[in-house]
């Protein structure tokens, strides 16, 4: 039986792939509006925020264990929605880091998040805290932050490991409403076991392309998008239609070049 030589077709989807993010990025960049759809979890952070409010209680948002890569920025980009959210009802946002360089981001984010508002008094610069570099030991530092403070709402947004269900779980005990996102695979489902709402996989890379609208996120989603249903197509024609396919389309995907 013959079957598709990937060598032949690999380098073709590559720069296809490659044409279609960029066409992507270049719509956004000159205004073009290109659809990303909204995600439950967007609504429920809106409702997360709104409770911690209610109760007068404070907002936990943490970016990950991760230094610097590509997960942290975008969660701190989240955190930077968040607390604009937060910063209309002058409700503050906790924010733990496990690296100095991430400190210094999420603590300018933050601060710029309440100026956009007109809240830059309720700011508070402490709010932001570097805890451990270490993965247990920061995770015990969450632990006792989420108690003491006695959190409201909780964000899990970022790369975890196995102290992924240990917060999750601190939190559902003290009753907060609690969404997680992360591109980790392993740790999605301990998020799904213990957080209201969990963002999986690849939609976290869709959650902040739609919050920030930044060109380059929302053109390499929507790139992506439309790479996936052309192969999609294109699998299921060619599967179909081998039979009635002329000669040397055959030899090109079924033979090396």
């Amino acid at each position: 039986m013959e079957h598709a030589d990937w060598s032949t077709v690999y380098p073709w989807l590559v720069w296809v792939l490659t044409a279609m993010v960029g066409l992507g990025i270049w719509l956004s960049a000159r205004g073009k509006s290109l659809y990303i759809r909204r995600l439950p979890a967007i609504d429920a952070m809106e409702e997360a925020v709104g409770r911690a409010v209610e109760m007068g209680r404070p907002i936990l948002f943490v970016p990950g264990l991760a230094d610097i890569d590509v997960p942290t920025f975008q969660a701190i980009a989240i955190a930077g929605h968040i607390a604009r959210l937060a910063a209309r009802y002058r409700n503050r946002v906790i924010v733990p880091v496990t690296n100095t360089v991430i400190l210094t981001m999420a603590e300018q984010v933050l601060r710029e998040a309440y100026a956009e508002v007109g809240a830059s008094e309720v700011f508070r610069p402490e709010d932001v805290r570097f805890l451990s570099g270490e993965q247990f030991a920061f995770a015990s530092g969450v632990i006792g932050l989420m108690e003491r403070e006695r959190v409201a709402s909780s964000f899990f947004f970022g790369n975890f490991a196995a102290e992924s269900l240990i917060l999750a779980e601190i939190g559902q005990r003290l009753g907060a409403i609690q969404i997680a996102g992360t591109p980790s695979t392993l740790q999605i489902p301990f998020f799904i076991t213990a957080c209201d709402f969990t963002v999986i996989g690849e939609e976290y890379y869709a959650v902040t392309a739609y919050l920030t609208r930044e060109p380059i996120l929302v053109g390499s989603v929507w790139g992506q998008d439309i790479c996936r249903i052309a192969l999609a197509a294109f699998i299921l024609t060619t599967t179909v239609g081998m039979k009635w396919l002329p000669p040397v389309v055959v030899k090109f995907l079924t033979y090396p070049s």
